[in-house]
């Protein structure tokens, strides 16, 4: 079976869901539908496959991901919004369970970014990291002390 998916950015998907999009067919006969996503970094989505277990490979303008009797192609189109073409043992279903596993993966990789920049900069504006604690829902709290300043 094959299946595509648009990866709409959240605003963009909170505008469409006003407007009735949901899944369709192309003119191939193929299930396309629309799911929400915050992927905009190529870099991120490719750890964020490689956390959902993936062999992941860059080609060009795509990204490939491989899992068991499951392909899937991600392109960027025209407005960078990024679309997902899924082939092999998959149904719309699967499909869209697949691209959420891959957004809360992405959700992982945009905090541990965010975090090692906070990390990084903060000696340079005079903060020091005084501690850090993972929270039950897997948010951090980090707590900084100025330097020099008592």
């Amino acid at each position: 079976m094959s299946v595509s998916l648009i990866l709409l950015p959240l605003a963009v998907a909170a505008v469409a869901a006003t407007h009735g999009a949901t899944a369709g067919r192309d003119r191939e006969g193929r299930v396309v539908c629309q799911v929400q996503t915050r992927m905009r970094d190529e870099t991120l989505l490719a750890a964020a496959l490689r956390d959902t277990d993936a062999v992941v490979g860059t080609d060009g303008d795509a990204i490939t991901a491989e899992w068991a009797g499951v392909r899937a192609s991600f392109r960027r189109g025209e407005v960078g919004v990024w679309a997902a073409h899924f082939t092999g043992e998959v149904d719309e279903q699967r499909a869209v369970e697949a691209v959420r596993a891959i957004d809360a993966a992405y959700g992982r990789q945009v905090q541990q970014a965010v975090l090692a920049r906070l990390r990084e900069q903060a000696p340079a504006a005079g903060l020091r990291l005084e501690s850090e604690q993972v929270t039950e829902d897997a948010s951090v709290r980090l707590v900084f002390a100025v330097e020099g300043r008592s």
